[in-house]
C-alpha cells in the first residue's frame, strides 16, 4: 500500500502523541501535493493505559487537524513484533515511491532534525 507516493508513517503510542507534533506541524505546513505526499498514523493502542473513550475523543481532536491523514489502529503491536518498531514512544518512517524505507527515527525529532527531514521528502516527489 505504501507505494506510488512519498509516506510517513507515524507509529505512536497515545501516551506520546504530542512527541512529534512539531515535525507533524512543519510537514503539514509544507502543504505537499496530496497526489504524491501523504501520511499515515498508526496508534499503538496495546501501549496505553488510556480508556477507550479518552483515545477515541484524542483521535479525534488529530482527524480534525490532520484530515488526509490515514488512521489504522494497532490492537496487538503488529508492527513492534514484524518491523521491530520501538514500543512506547513515538516513531517516524519514510517509504519512498517504491515503498522503500529512507528514514526511521525512534523517538522525537529535534528541532534542528525536521528541515532535513522535509528536505529528504523534496528530494523523494
Amino acid at each position: 500500500m505504501l507505494k506510488s507516493k512519498v509516506y510517513t508513517l507515524f507509529y505512536v503510542d497515545p501516551d506520546e502523541r504530542d512527541l512529534n507534533n512539531d515535525f507533524a506541524d512543519a510537514l503539514k505546513a509544507k502543504n505537499f501535493d496530496r497526489k504524491k505526499v501523504n501520511s499515515v498514523a498508526i496508534i499503538n493502542l496495546k501501549a496505553t493505559w488510556l480508556p477507550n473513550v479518552i483515545l477515541e475523543s484524542k483521535l479525534k481532536e488529530k482527524q480534525k487537524k490532520f484530515p488526509h491523514t490515514i488512521y489504522v489502529k494497532d490492537k496487538k503491536k503488529v508492527l513492534v513484533k514484524q518491523w521491530s518498531l520501538a514500543d512506547d514512544n513515538s516513531d517516524i518512517l519514510i517509504f519512498d515511491k517504491k515503498g522503500k524505507l529512507i528514514y526511521k527515527k525512534f523517538g522525537k525529532i529535534s528541532a534542528k532534525e525536521i528541515p532535513e527531514v522535509l528536505k529528504l521528502i523534496e528530494k523523494n516527489i
